[in-house]
């Protein structure tokens, strides 16, 4: 496959993972209130939650605006990578998995840098509506960023027995709320050390 259409191909996905991801996060943030969740099976709902952390409502050290920061920084040094790896002639497999990643910590910053600006956060139970530019909830760089998948695969009561860890407490394993662009990060990188390990090891030698 030529270098050009690696090129495309990377353009294509990181624009489609962007569109994709922001049309499911306006339809939540516009269409359910904060906090709302619609049970579409029994291990499969939408729960609309908002956070400042990093994937899956994870949190990082130095507060918001250094996080964005480093997103933005983040982003731009992968892409440089993928376009340094395809005059390489890396496989095609490898550019998609990093174009993934990419487009997944782009579609975060998205969040980020606009929502704060762009909509209001009405009182519970008030859904999101656009407002004129500027006028919203929070500044630039100061957005939240919106999950609403949520996966608890398995439920289950841990016996309340003073010596097991989180005794009688209600534990769930898949517990993390997340987005598009956070699946298209853990997709990539899962993939990336699958089938091309061989490659990260040639990167750290």
């Amino acid at each position: 496959m030529s270098q050009r259409t690696k090129y495309i191909v990377s353009i294509a996905i990181f624009i489609a993972v962007l569109v994709i991801d922001q049309i499911i996060k306006v339809n939540v943030k516009t269409g359910m209130f904060l906090g709302e969740r619609i049970e579409i099976t029994s291990w499969f709902s939408l729960v609309f939650v908002e956070n400042n952390g990093m994937a899956f409502g994870w949190e990082l050290w130095g507060g918001k605006l250094f996080l964005t920061l480093f997103r933005i920084v983040a982003v731009s040094v992968i892409g440089w990578f993928i376009y340094k790896e395809i005059k390489r002639n890396r496989p095609f497999g490898y550019i998609v998995c990093l174009s993934l990643i990419m487009a997944g910590a782009a579609g975060n910053i998205i969040d980020c840098l606009f929502y704060g600006l762009i909509f209001n956060t009405p009182p519970y139970p008030g859904v999101a509506q656009f407002v004129p530019f500027g006028e919203g909830y929070g500044d630039f760089l100061y957005g939240k960023v919106v999950d609403m998948f949520y996966f608890p695969l398995i439920e289950w009561d841990m016996p309340n027995v003073s010596y097991l860890p989180y005794a009688g407490e209600h534990c769930v394993f898949f517990s993390p709320i997340f987005n598009f662009a956070d699946a298209a990060i853990s997709v990539g990188i899962v993939a990336l050390i699958l089938f091309y390990y061989k490659i990260l090891n040639e990167l750290n030698k």
